[in-house]
């Protein structure tokens, strides 16, 4: 099988796209976790740009790699500096990685106008940096900034920094599409023309802001590059890196191009992992490892797939980790509904009298207001409780929620409190939040973790809310959806109601019980491997 090596920048590239921000423990996790995919280089940050990196890498000194190589990130040598005067590079030397990424400026544009250099200087910083790095023994990854556009504008000198690199001793040469602005014709040709010229390894870093990333790296690898660049689930600079688990999924189960030393049915499991320590939610529509992306609805669709996956799937979920669902709608039939129940109870039969009991209760909800496709734990109970197999964990005995705002005044917490039964045994805690829905939150899930200390794990991540018939105005049935997740799993719940409060305790509810439920069949799952 042909082979690439694979460079992941979500610790760098990543922490610069908007809203994210990485402790020193997130960082060394999704460290963890890369290195268990197998990526070959983790491009850790810059020791130079900040404290909070500087003590990660003293931190991470400490952490044995199986698969991985840490890789510090930084410039070549400023204008004017000689590279044992310059403190970047002496940062860069003093992180202790075995491979460092160096940037350079390849678009004579760049180097006139933003770093006011001549070209000449421009070429003996990029030579200089490589030259003192390998004298230090590091391997050195050399990054073209802007190169395609450098290209496009004066191809002999992009040609030349690329050049000048080389000879300087990098070990991979990477072409920067820094603005994301190409497409992958124009790449294609451009990683041909390089390689014609070049010895060393060649490498990708496309952005995405053509949407044509990861389109723009396989016409990379196609056209003979070597190496890949990106961050796992696309975060970046304005619209983001090339998605390197979209990359990686391609490349290895429709090219037979190995990009990680891992096992990819693990691809699903570590890119929830990295969105998770991110604190940022992962599109349901990404290729391989969205929610979505073996995820059928029409009944034609389901139909078929049941019959033969081949006919609507392009691969097999289970080769990337993820998981085929089916979503409950008015388009889904009887077929949809019992490969549901069989998920819960594989032993009920195709005429068993409880798939006309769970599509007779799926009406009478729906006609309620209820919506199940995209709730699919709630629906999950609603099969238990017609099975008979659903045991509740706690009881609810009675909530109130208080709260007082003066007009005109700044905005002023809610508190609740909750009165639980859990095996005959009560707990009434009280909390405060920012409004009733989240005050009931934090208190129901306060009094709880008393007894489920799992419940630890549990959060929020998602609150929508609609209202079913405006007409009705104020005292319109109100739909509330609620996504939760712990270190393993996403799911969605759904309740409706006239008083929103009502609804979103019941789509909490749920949540909260599916959590348990999950838990107590990993427990059993666990007990039954040892």
């Amino acid at each position: 099988m042909e082979k690439i090596t694979v460079l992941d920048s979500t610790l760098r590239d990543g922490a610069q796209a908007e809203g994210i921000s990485f402790s020193v423990t997130d960082k060394i996790n999704i460290c963890r976790a890369l290195d268990e995919l197998g990526v070959a280089y983790i491009e850790a940050g810059n020791p130079a740009s900040n404290p909070k990196d500087i003590e990660f890498f003293k931190e991470v000194a400490a952490v044995s790699f199986q698969n991985a190589v840490l890789t510090a990130f930084g410039s070549t040598r400023r204008k004017g500096v000689s590279c044992e005067e310059d403190a970047n590079l002496a940062a860069l030397v003093g992180a202790g990685t075995e491979a460092v990424s160096i940037f350079g400026k390849s678009w004579d544009f760049h180097v006139t106008e933003i770093l006011k250099a001549t070209k000449e200087e421009n070429l003996a910083m990029i030579a200089d940096t490589v030259a003192y790095l390998k004298a230090n023994r590091k391997k050195v990854i050399f990054d073209a900034e802007h190169f395609f556009d450098g290209y496009k504008n004066n191809p002999t000198y992009a040609m030349e920094t690329v050049k000048a690199a080389e000879r300087a001793g990098a070990d991979i040469v990477v072409l920067c599409d820094t603005n994301g602005g190409c497409f992958p014709d124009e790449i294609a040709g451009i990683v041909r023309a390089v390689k014609a010229e070049l010895g060393c390894e060649v490498g990708i870093h496309a952005h995405d802001d053509t949407g044509c990333g990861v389109a723009n790296s396989i016409a990379a690898v196609s056209a003979g590059a070597g190496h890949v660049q990106g961050t796992l689930v696309g975060y970046g600079e304005r619209c983001g890196n090339a998605n390197l688990s979209t990359i990686v999924a391609d490349l290895q189960l429709k090219r037979g191009v190995q990009c990680v030393a891992g096992d990819l049915k693990r691809l699903t499991e570590i890119s929830r992992r990295v969105a998770e320590i991110s604190n940022v939610r992962l599109s349901r529509g990404m290729p391989y490892v969205g929610k979505s992306a073996f995820a059928h609805k029409a009944g034609m669709h389901i139909d078929g797939v049941n019959k033969s996956s081949r006919s609507f799937e392009h691969v097999p979920p289970e080769s990337v980790g993820n998981e085929r669902r089916f979503l409950m709608s008015e388009v889904a039939g009887r077929s949809t509904v019992l490969e549901k129940i069989r998920r819960v109870d594989p032993s009920v039969k195709k005429n068993d009298p409880v798939t006309a009991k769970v599509i007779e209760r799926i009406k009478e909800m729906e006609f309620r207001g209820y919506q199940f496709e995209g709730a699919e734990a709630s629906f999950e109970l609603l099969i238990r409780k017609q099975l008979g197999t659903y045991k509740p964990f706690f009881s609810l005995e009675k909530f109130k929620t208080i709260g007082e705002q003066r007009v005109g005044e700044d905005f002023a917490p809610a508190a609740a409190i909750v009165k639980v039964l859990v095996n005959g045994n009560a707990e009434i805690t009280g909390a405060e939040g920012n409004g009733p829905v989240n005050a009931l939150d934090v208190a129901l899930r306060k009094a709880l973790e008393r007894f489920y200390p799992s419940l630890k794990e549990f959060k929020l991540t998602d609150y929508k809310v609609r209202i079913l018939d405006s007409r009705e105005t104020s005292s319109a049935v109100t739909r509330v959806l609620i996504e939760s997740s712990d270190k393993e799993d996403v799911w969605t719940t759904v309740g409706v109601s006239r008083d929103i409060i009502e609804a979103s305790l019941i789509a909490l509810t749920d949540a909260l019980e599916y959590k348990l439920i999950k838990d107590e069949e990993r427990k059993v799952q666990r007990e039954d491997t040892e």
